[in-house]
């Protein structure tokens, strides 16, 4: 009755907007994300595209293959889409609402019956008063048994139902944020993302099973009511519901400010969590730089920015609910002013008037309810628009979808006129036109001054980005038309930095490949040096490692992160940095770790000492988002003015 109420005041949402994607049918909107993202790139589509820009026998330039742009949303309707999430609830909803119908009829029933009680105490007997009373009160007292079990059964019913939409919402929203390419996130907020995953999916859940329920019992309510109403005395209840229109009109205009202003509060508390995350999870850096004052009032200023729009909600609710509860309280006052003089004209009896103004009084109770459902209707609908938003996005970079190479991957890499800018510096591009050839089972040193592009070369390979123009070829195969999945799979990486997960060492090294035997694990941590310092744990391999890794030392998240790259075995490694912070020992040992990694693979290193540079097959000099020199050590050191020979003068690579 919600929706209904909703519909009678905007008919507005009646109009058909169209859903985005491959369709707006329930399957789309249940269905798993994966199975969307493999249907919008499939292997079929990428091959076509694959035969027609280029070929296995010669490496051809990729500025032919389009590059995918994000497809916007088109507009949908909300109210639908709410809709919509309830229909896999389907029949626990059913129940509920016919153990809702059976409660609520119950409740309907209590002004009538004591209506005839009062008039069968004023009309019957003194002998034969005791008697009926017994009767009417045990027969009473068995409804009232009844609308309770029933109503019991609504609340369970409901609340079970909100809780797997919740989870479904959850996975849908967790799923589709996990999809996404690394550039949404460049843009968007941490704290902003874990918001819309729990504050707004609890809030639209709520809105299609315990708001529905309380909106249809207060709809049932009135609607039972007013009958009762105009049964009992037709001219009573003209009288009352007069005001009962112009409230309706008053409630579908201020449904659409509260939504608006609902929106923007829930964008402004998503900045607050994603201010208190970001601080809170870089704690001991604000307590280096000794900033907790300056901390705490910037935290103080984004509250105080919500509390404002807390302010405005709360203003306009105030009147909205106002409004409301006057109307109930006017029909109560003109049905007892006008029904004391019809009493006492013998035109209805004081059972009826009894029984007319406890009816008054639950369509008085049901109009408020109403308009707290709709409220909250209102404030879900916002909700719904931020989550969809996200839901319903196509990421750039699918996930999984396109060429499987069936021959083994030798480890070929080239990279063709690459042009790249990262998406929140679309004008400052890091790589202009860059070309290089990385042969099989090679080791190739990459060099340069800070910002030259060598992480971003990285990044690439990984396909964490597509390049703006350009193509990157593996085995002559442009990254673009290959699966992401199984590219990842060929690819390691050890970077500066490595972030480890609040579990085990084992389980951190198995989140490289899930499917690794124990054996496996022993042996990577072995060739990384891990259990030289895991042995001497009280858990070994299974103690766990703390939050970001933070129980170990940096020398020793450095071993795991290297044990983590080589347990899948893969054909090429990337080492970005790994060496650079480490203190003398732990680099000795992660170095070492390094040398057995980098056997019979494509390496591509990036910035490393000075001894690992020396070693490599290739050195690749960047300067300003271009190739500048290449050669091995010897050749570029003897360039009289070469780059590379003024970087290592100055150590500024490493």
């Amino acid at each position: 009755m919600t929706i209904l109420w909703k519909l009678l005041t905007n008919p507005s949402v009646l109009r058909k907007l169209g859903c985005c994607g491959i369709g707006g049918s329930q399957k789309y909107l249940f269905g798993s994300c994966l199975t969307r993202q493999t249907t919008r790139f499939s292997r079929k589509d990428r091959v076509f595209i694959g035969l027609r820009h280029c070929t296995t026998n010669a490496i051809r330039s990729d500025t032919s293959v389009p590059v995918i742009h994000a497809v916007k949303a088109k507009k949908r309707s909300e109210l639908r889409t709410l809709i919509l999430l309830a229909a896999p609830e389907k029949w626990t909803l059913m129940k509920a609402i016919a153990l809702l119908l059976v409660s609520s009829s119950v409740t309907m029933a209590v002004p009538f019956c004591f209506g005839k009680v009062i008039d069968v105490v004023n009309t019957v007997e003194k002998t034969g008063m005791k008697e009926n009373l017994n009767q009417l009160t045990l027969a009473l007292f068995v409804v009232f048994l009844i609308g309770g079990v029933s109503n019991f059964g609504r609340v369970y019913l409901m609340s079970t139902a909100g809780h797997r939409i919740t989870q479904s919402l959850r996975k849908q929203a967790y799923a589709a944020i996990l999809q996404q390419e690394t550039a949404m996130f460049d843009r968007e907020s941490t704290g902003e993302l874990v918001g819309r995953l729990s504050g707004d999916t609890q809030l639209i859940s709520s809105a299609v099973t315990s708001n529905v329920s309380d909106g249809l019992r207060s709809a049932i309510m009135a609607i039972t009511g007013v009958s009762m109403m105009f049964y009992v005395s037709p001219s009573l209840a003209l009288l009352g519901l007069a005001v009962v229109p112009p409230v309706a009109v008053f409630g579908a205009i201020w449904g659409r400010v509260l939504k608006k202003v609902s929106k923007d509060l829930q964008s402004s508390i998503a900045v607050v969590n994603a201010t208190a995350e970001e601080r809170i999870g870089n704690i001991r850096t604000v307590k280096a730089f000794a900033q907790e004052k300056r901390e705490i009032d910037r935290y103080s200023a984004k509250l105080q920015d919500v509390l404002k729009l807390c302010y405005k909600e709360s203003l306009y609710r105030g009147m909205f609910f106002g409004m409301t509860g006057l109307s109930g309280n006017i029909i109560a006052l003109s049905v007892l002013y006008n029904g004391i003089f019809m009493v006492s004209n013998a035109d209805i009896t004081i059972g009826s008037l009894s029984a007319f103004l406890l009816y008054a009084g639950y369509v008085g109770i049901s109009l408020n309810g109403l308009s707290k459902a709709y409220s909250e209707l209102n404030k879900a609908l916002g909700a719904n628009a931020r989550l969809f938003e996200l839901i319903d996005r196509q990421p750039l970079i699918p996930i999984q979808g396109g060429q499987i190479l069936e021959k083994e991957l030798s480890g070929n890499v080239t990279f063709q006129n690459v042009f790249f800018a990262y998406p929140t510096r679309e004008k400052m591009p890091v790589l202009k036109g860059f070309n290089l050839n990385i042969e099989k089972c090679s080791m190739t040193a990459i060099v340069g001054s800070s910002g030259s592009g060598k992480s971003t070369v990285a990044s690439l390979l990984l396909r964490l980005y597509d390049p703006t123009k350009g193509s990157i070829l593996l085995d002559n195969h442009n990254l673009r038309l290959l699966d992401s999945a199984w590219l990842k799979s060929q690819i390691s990486i050890v970077s500066q930095e490595p972030i480890l997960f609040s579990c085990s060492i084992r389980d951190n090294i198995l989140y490289g490949m899930e499917s690794a035997t124990d054996f496996d694990v022993e042996e990577a941590a072995r060739q990384a040096h891990v259990l030289q310092f895991a042995e001497k744990m009280t858990d070994k391999l299974d103690t766990i490692v703390g939050e970001r890794g933070i129980a170990l030392s940096g020398g020793q998240r450095q071993r795991v992160a290297i044990a983590r790259a080589l347990i899948k075995k893969p054909k090429i490694l990337i080492l970005d940095e790994a060496t650079s912070a480490l203190d003398a020992e732990s680099e000795y040992f992660v170095q070492e770790a390094v040398e057995r990694a980098i056997r019979g693979r494509t390496v591509i290193t990036i910035a490393h000492r000075l001894s690992t540079i020396k070693n490599a097959d290739k050195i690749v000099v960047l300067d300003g988002g271009q190739v500048a020199e290449t050669g091995t050590y010897v050749e570029l050191m003897n360039l009289k003015h070469g780059l590379f020979k003024k970087l290592v003068k100055h150590q500024t690579f490493a």
